[in-house]
């Protein structure tokens, strides 16, 4: 999946925090959610803007900024 179709970064919005699809939902509030306890099925029901898709990109994006932070393997 390439994340970089659904993440936007817009300075004007949620202070240039990358965001899902230029909505109002951060990637960090997807993934406080996921990491809260709620399943998929459950954001969607609550945020009915968002797709499976959406969930997906914001894991991505998070697993490629760690890759950048800890450079290649040893």
């Amino acid at each position: 999946m390439d994340y970089r179709e659904r993440i936007t970064i817009e300075p004007g919005k949620r202070s240039g925090k990358p965001c899902i699809r230029g909505l109002r939902i951060s990637v960090y509030d997807i993934l406080d959610y996921l990491a809260g306890g709620m399943s998929e099925d459950e954001i969607l029901a609550d945020f009915p803007d968002l797709e499976r898709e959406d969930i997906r990109a914001a894991l991505a994006f998070a697993a490629d900024r760690e890759r950048r932070l800890v450079g290649p393997a040893a």
